[in-house]
């Protein structure tokens, strides 16, 4: 019951973004919605829920996790004609390795004679969660950095990334989420990338003027990006193979991360049984 109020609620919503969506041919406003996290260990029931999910709304974007197992299902679903949205992500090595699966996806399609048409692939870098982990695992380890230094570590990765997907010609774009401060959108502006900041975040930019200037191509500041580096913990993060799939799911921020998706789907179901069997 929980999930049929979810597959409701995104039908509705989707309405609400179909005039974006047919401005902009497909390549904008998409509704997501996110696979079961109970899933994130079988690839065929994900790339099933995420054909299923696809097929509520024209606009429908379908979120699978970045994990070795969750690439194999987007890879499958996007051949499928499926909108994939890459979740639980947070670094260069798993955003590079979604964006080859899809290019294999629509390789794949094309070969088969499958119709080609704007899928609006996106590859999600939460990039906040990044700073959140390092200064988790930087004070796990005690280790003194400048303080502010780690505010750049997921705009340096969303940087990274954007400039790899562009080197290597990838048709998906880099989505930069789970905003922390406003460099995650003011440093992205002029590339072709999707930002995805909360309602109050974006309130909060506008209401403080803050500039808009192209700064995508702008590198992060050598002495900046010179200290990060001497994380081996960002390193994993930043390097394009700095870490294998098999890595991904054990990642700090994953691990975390998939925590709470797994609680959020225990609360729906709370929230259900609370419905039907209310308290005394």
């Amino acid at each position: 019951m929980g999930w049929q109020a979810v597959r409701d609620l995104s039908v509705d919503a989707a309405r609400l973004l179909e005039p974006e969506f047919e401005r902009s041919g497909g390549r904008n406003g998409r509704l997501s919605i996110q696979t079961d996290p109970r899933l994130h260990r079988d690839a065929a029931a994900l790339a099933d829920q995420a054909e299923e999910f696809s097929k509520l709304a024209k606009n429908i974007i379908v979120k699978i996790p970045a994990t070795k197992t969750g690439i194999e299902a987007m890879e499958e679903a996007a051949y499928r004609g499926v909108s994939i949205n890459a979740t639980l992500s947070f670094t260069v090595p798993q955003a590079v390795a979604v964006g080859a699966a899809l290019e294999r996806a629509l390789d794949r399609r094309a070969a088969d004679g499958l119709p080609e048409q704007e899928f609006g692939h996106v590859v999600t870098i939460m990039g906040g969660r990044l700073d959140d982990w390092l200064k988790k695992w930087t004070t796990a380890n005690r280790i003194l950095v400048t303080p502010g230094i780690l505010e750049w570590a997921g705009v340096a990765a969303l940087k990274h990334a954007h400039s790899v997907f562009q080197e290597r010609g990838y048709r998906s774009r880099v989505l930069s989420a789970a905003f922390r401060n406003q460099l995650q959108w003011s440093e992205l502006v002029g590339g072709d990338i999707v930002v995805s900041p909360p309602f109050d975040w974006q309130a909060r930019i506008n209401e403080n003027n803050i500039a808009v200037s192209e700064r995508i191509h702008v590198p992060v500041d050598a002495a900046i990006l010179d200290e990060l580096e001497t994380l081996s913990e960002f390193r994993r993060a930043y390097e394009v193979e700095g870490m294998t799939p098999e890595e991904f799911e054990n990642f700090g921020a994953a691990r975390n991360t998939l925590r709470q998706f797994l609680d959020a789907d225990a609360q729906l179901d709370a929230l259900v049984r609370d419905i039907l069997v209310p308290a005394a």
